[in-house]
């Protein structure tokens, strides 16, 4: 019941965070150049299609990967009513909580009762620290070089 309510909890503040960045990109458009965008015809039109079908649209987006991020924004750019946002994001969220809860611990505790897992994450891990300290030293002596023919270089003026 834990796992469960921590993944619901999860997936209502990220949903709702989500939605509120779109509204606030959509309210600071407003005075910018690009205004004249979000009262076009099309605009209304999409604000209108989000306000009938949104309903639909995000509890679903919530069984899917990769387009939630992008469903929840739109529907806050394009001002879905909170009457109609909060139920449909709260049965995505609890959607989302069920599956994760049940099929993806279920896989997770499966991966880890195996013994390879262990030794993938630590050569992971190995191969993420010896990336990041390659890219240091190579930004860094590539700065010292720049420094150094800067100092070699004659004074033109």
């Amino acid at each position: 019941m834990v796992t469960f309510t921590f993944f619901f909890f999860g997936a209502m503040l990220r949903g709702n965070a989500t939605y509120w960045v779109g509204r606030a990109v959509a309210r600071g458009v407003e005075n910018t150049r690009y205004q004249r965008i979000m009262h076009g015809i099309v605009y209304r039109r999409a604000q209108r299609f989000i306000a009938r079908w949104g309903m639909l649209a995000v509890p679903l987006c919530f069984l899917t990967v990769g387009i939630q991020s992008a469903v929840n924004a739109s529907a806050g750019a394009s001002r879905m009513p909170l009457r109609r946002y909060l139920p449909a994001v709260t049965v995505g969220a609890l959607a989302w909580a069920l599956i994760y809860t049940t099929i993806g611990m279920a896989v997770f505790y499966a991966w880890l009762s195996l013994d390879w897992p262990y030794i993938v994450a630590a050569l992971l891990a190995i191969a993420v620290v010896v990336y990041f300290f390659l890219r240091y030293r190579k930004r860094n002596s590539e700065r010292i070089r720049g420094a150094a023919s800067e100092e070699s270089m004659p004074d033109q003026s």
